[in-house]
């Protein structure tokens, strides 16, 4: 009877086939995409809300010194903005109100490069 057990095991195995290891792979390569896909979403949405802080921080800034002129406020603006981790790509007032665009560069997956650009405009309050 164990004779009858073991050949019955041996035949079974004899007829695999890797069916279902090959199905697994498939599955944890589904994962690793949806992941993958789903950290370059998250750094996206990070980066540009990172910009966005610095481009409100950076316009407030040249609003607070709008007064001395573009030079002065435009300087105010990029120090902040550098401080919050991001690049000054335009500065100009608009009368006593300052707009602000920042970028910031994020690499979601190797190869792949993105730019994220916030404009921001702050000024005195109107009444």
């Amino acid at each position: 009877m164990t004779v009858c057990a073991r050949g019955a095991g041996a035949a079974r195995r004899e007829g695999e086939r890797g069916g279902a290891t090959v199905c697994l792979l498939a599955v944890g390569l589904v994962f690793v995409v949806v992941g993958l896909f789903g950290a370059a979403v998250g750094a996206a949405r990070v980066a540009r809300q990172q910009a966005r802080v610095a481009a409100d921080f950076g316009a407030l800034a040249g609003a607070g010194r709008g007064r001395a002129g573009d030079l002065v406020a435009c300087a105010s603006a990029d120090e902040i903005v550098r401080a919050n981790g991001a690049r000054m790509a335009g500065c100009r007032l608009d009368g006593l109100d300052a707009v602000v665009t920042t970028e910031v560069t994020v690499s979601p997956v190797p190869g792949l490069t993105r730019v994220a650009t916030v404009t921001s405009r702050a000024g005195p309050a109107r009444g």
